[in-house]
């Protein structure tokens, strides 16, 4: 009754037990916290573009494909507490679709994302070099001049792009996007917790306890222009911008 085998056994039911309502309270905890996330998205219209050609390298054939660059001021540092791991950014662009062949009135394609690491992975506890830590200074810059200057650190959670160029090109179905109207921009995201059920994007006016949704998230509609001129009908070729890279206090670039 007492031996040692069913004294493990007894010890690791305990300890599985402990651990079990541990992530359970972690899981549910945050539902008390407030989340209130806001971004402000805009095209960059002056340097929107529609050109044909191969939109990457594995593109079998030439097709018109649009290069939206944007300006994007996000803030989601309600969406980092104990229980967030890293949070999975995106920006879709809206536009519907030409013609009545395909049920769907609209499409979406992703034009960027990133991703943002919570100060836990970015800075993990390492007891060894614990009492050697200095606290953080802000990053200095050199200017033209050669005058060295501080600049403000930004909060893990805060993105401040401008004029920022896509990671991937808008292709259509049909390989025609060019003088689409009605286009829109949205970002989205998604909390990836330590434990718990993934969270998806709250669009703006829904109410959820005490979190909230996106406040603004989605620029203003606007319409891709003509086809680009001969100067960029030759055949060119533009890469997909690689894998998302991991985004930190300092600004997303």
């Amino acid at each position: 009754m007492h031996s040692t085998v069913v004294r493990i056994q007894n010890s690791f039911g305990f300890f599985t037990t402990v651990a079990f309502f541990t992530a359970l309270s972690a899981a549910v905890s945050v539902l008390f916290i407030p989340q209130t996330p806001s971004a402000k998205l805009e095209p960059v219209l002056r340097n929107l573009q529609v050109v044909k050609g191969r939109p990457n390298y594995y593109s079998p054939k030439r097709e018109e494909y649009a290069h939206i660059k944007f300006d994007l001021d996000a803030d989601f540092t309600s969406l980092f507490n104990w229980n967030t791991k890293q949070i999975f950014v995106w920006i879709t662009a809206t536009y519907p679709v030409a013609g009545k062949l395909y049920e769907a009135p609209f499409s979406q394609a992703v034009i960027w994302d990133t991703i943002i690491k919570s100060q836990s992975q970015l800075q993990p506890f390492n007891p060894l070099t614990y009492l050697k830590k200095q606290p953080l200074k802000s990053r200095k810059s050199k200017s033209q001049k050669g005058i060295r200057k501080e600049e403000p650190r930004l909060d893990t959670g805060i993105i401040r792009l401008k004029n920022s160029k896509p990671k991937y090109q808008i292709t259509d179905i049909s390989g025609i996007i060019s003088e689409r109207q009605n286009v829109t921009l949205e970002i989205g995201w998604n909390v990836q917790p330590w434990v718990g059920a993934l969270l998806w994007t709250m669009e703006d006016g829904q109410v959820l306890w005490k979190w909230k949704g996106v406040q603004g998230g989605m620029s203003k509609s606007f319409d891709m222009p003509a086809l680009k001129g001969k100067s960029a009908s030759s055949e060119t070729v533009i890469g997909s911008g690689g894998t998302p890279q991991a985004a930190t206090a300092s600004p997303v670039v």
